[in-house]
């Protein structure tokens, strides 16, 4: 097992159990870069490094540098163990080179033959026969051009086309991978996506996902009981932009650096922030160099603060 790997960490709470798999609390992110070989060797480099240090939750899009991050995981998976990484992608945003034969010119799309042709091209890029977690890249963009019915209809659409998937092996589990779906108000509702996946895919449905911003800056999920929904649910959550590209950084208080004791950046600080925060399975961080990820595995050491400890950062 991945995890009996590295007891001190086991000892300190990094590891969570997340749908039958042992999962870091820490996973590495791949958006950020250029389109370029000298970026593609950066990134398979810091994957490498962050399998080998601990972290085993990889998260990537289609059109994440034009395909080439998933391609670099896929890359990075040919030297390590397949069976110790949970892969994660996304699709919706169309993307160059990745767009279907007489595909109508539209940004984003959830129509079924696209995602299974997205699909495609993830498996192929990343080398894998099956994805563990794939996302619905920004659904409520949808909710710009289509009413809350027509919505729905779509949702529906993909999540049945999602199961079939599922069942066929192409995919584990399926979810919601959003920016303001989950923040602002009138946008996604966690409890009818939930009934939707119920009514097509059964009490076992494989809608067990969703990621969202999550932060020192970002609090949302948690103040508007988003995490609460999704633990009723039991759907695990993933939080994106836990360092917002270092932004939250320039704000850190003195008293999250009081409370947030034994760590050694604010960078690590603001990464137990979000691994702490009750209902949070994973915070993802782009790391697109080994430094980055050796200086964020700092926090393997620590344990995450307690809800106790964690409530007290709100008063």
């Amino acid at each position: 097992m991945y995890a009996a790997r590295f007891p001190e960490f086991v000892e300190r709470g990094f590891y969570r159990e997340v749908r039958g798999m042992q999962v870091s609390s820490l996973g590495i992110g791949t958006y950020l870069g250029e389109a370029d070989d000298a970026t593609d060797r950066s990134y398979i480099d810091a994957l490498l490094a962050a399998a080998e240090g601990g972290i085993n939750f990889f998260d990537t899009a289609i059109n994440y540098r034009k395909q080439r991050s998933e391609r670099s995981i896929g890359a990075a998976l040919k030297q390590l163990n397949r069976e110790e990484i949970i892969v994660c992608t996304k699709a919706g945003f169309v993307t160059p080179g990745a767009v279907p034969e007489n595909f109508p010119r539209v940004m984003h799309s959830m129509d079924p033959d696209f995602l299974e042709d997205q699909i495609a091209r993830s498996r192929g890029n990343l080398g894998i026969d099956t994805i563990d977690v794939f996302y619905l890249h920004n659904p409520e963009t949808q909710l710009r051009f289509l009413a809350r019915d027509a919505f729905d209809s779509a949702i529906r659409q993909a999540f049945a086309r999602l199961e079939t998937l599922a069942e066929r092996g192409w995919i584990r589990w399926y979810g919601t991978a959003t920016w303001e779906g989950f923040r602002q108000p009138g946008q996604l509702d966690l409890r009818c996506l939930a009934a939707i996946a119920t009514e097509e895919g059964g009490r076992d449905h494989r809608f067990r996902f969703i990621q969202l911003p999550f932060n020192l800056g970002m609090v949302e999920a948690f103040t508007n009981h988003t995490l609460e929904a999704a633990a009723e649910l039991d759907i695990t959550v993933v939080a994106s932009a836990t360092l917002m590209q270092t932004r939250v950084l320039e704000h850190m208080p003195d008293a999250a650096r009081d409370l947030l004791p034994g760590l050694a950046t604010d960078a690590q600080r603001a990464i137990q922030f979000t691994r702490s925060t009750p209902g949070i399975s994973v915070a993802l961080v782009g790391m697109s160099q080994r430094a980055h990820v050796l200086d964020n595995l700092g926090v393997a050491c620590v344990p995450p603060l307690s809800r106790e400890q964690y409530l007290r950062l709100f008063e």
